[in-house]
This record gives structure tokens, C-alpha cells and sequence, in this order.
């Protein structure tokens, strides 16, 4: 298992910042040379503290004006039909993040749309779908933080 010492969570944290540094400003930032510094890449990536890399895409750039989060409870939590509506949800391209949780509903979905047209028929879509008996949606009006990731402490006393 990969030590998260101080230089790791420098890595961590530099590419979490900007997943297009080179190894190079990785390896300085860090104060390590380039070698090393791809040896400990390669390893936070095969263990999985790194699960990949991506653009963040600006949706009104390609027509998705509006976002919005939908709560959503099933007729029965029974596994099989969580795992069904899951699959179900996650195959629809305009949901990006589904989520099982507690409380109020059984999933949180995050959905993008084009316009209020969009949102009405993926809605429509939503609680005609298997299993579903509410659905309660919060459209979004503005964002005022949107930030990537997670807060790492550069401190290698914290697991």
C-alpha cells in the first residue's frame, strides 16, 4: 500500500488542481526529480487513489442550459429493484451522478437538460420509470461553488 507522505499528497493535490500538469512541474512542485516522481504516479494510480483523468466541459458550450437534482423513491428497497432502477438511471446520458441514500428518497440523481422542454420530458421519463413513486426535483437557479475533487491536507499526520 502506497504511503500518503507529504510528497503524495502534493501529487494528489497539484493534479487535482490541473490534471494537465506535466510529470516535470508534478516532479518540482514536490521537489523530486521526474523518475521517482512517475514511480509514485503509477502506483497512487494502481491502487486507486487516482481513478482517472478528464476535462471539465462547460455544458451551456454544448447546450445544456439547465441543471437540476432529483430525489427519487422506489415502491421497494428490495435489492434487486435498487439495483434495477440503478442501471436504469445510469444509463440514461443526461444523468451524471446517481447516488443511494438516506433520508427523504431513496436515490439523488444530478441531471443535465437542454432547456425546461428537456427537463419536463426527462422528469416525465423519470417517474414513468419501474418502481418509482416519487419523484421531487430542484431545479437549479445559479452555482455558486462547483469545486472538483476533494480537500487534501498536505499533511502526512491524516489518513
Amino acid at each position: 500500500m502506497t504511503k500518503l507522505d507529504r510528497i503524495n499528497r502534493q501529487l494528489l493535490s497539484d493534479l487535482q488542481a490541473n490534471g494537465r500538469m506535466t510529470n516535470v512541474e508534478l516532479a518540482a512542485n514536490a521537489g523530486i526529480s521526474p523518475p521517482p516522481c512517475l514511480r509514485r504516479l503509477r502506483s497512487l494510480e494502481d491502487e486507486g487513489y487516482i481513478r482517472g483523468y478528464h476535462a471539465d466541459i462547460d455544458p451551456t458550450m454544448l447546450g445544456y442550459e439547465a441543471e437540476l437534482y432529483a430525489l427519487v423513491g422506489l415502491e421497494s428497497q428490495a435489492l434487486d429493484r435498487l439495483q434495477a432502477f440503478e442501471a436504469t438511471a445510469s444509463s440514461w446520458e443526461e444523468v451524471r451522478e446517481c447516488h443511494m441514500v438516506r433520508g427523504g428518497g431513496d436515490f439523488l440523481l444530478r441531471i443535465v437538460a437542454h432547456d425546461t422542454a428537456h427537463e419536463n420530458a426527462i422528469t416525465q421519463r423519470l417517474t414513468g420509470a419501474k418502481d418509482v413513486v416519487r419523484v421531487t426535483t430542484f431545479p437549479v437557479i445559479r452555482t455558486a461553488k462547483r469545486e472538483p475533487g476533494i480537500p487534501i491536507d498536505l499533511s502526512p499526520t491524516r489518513r
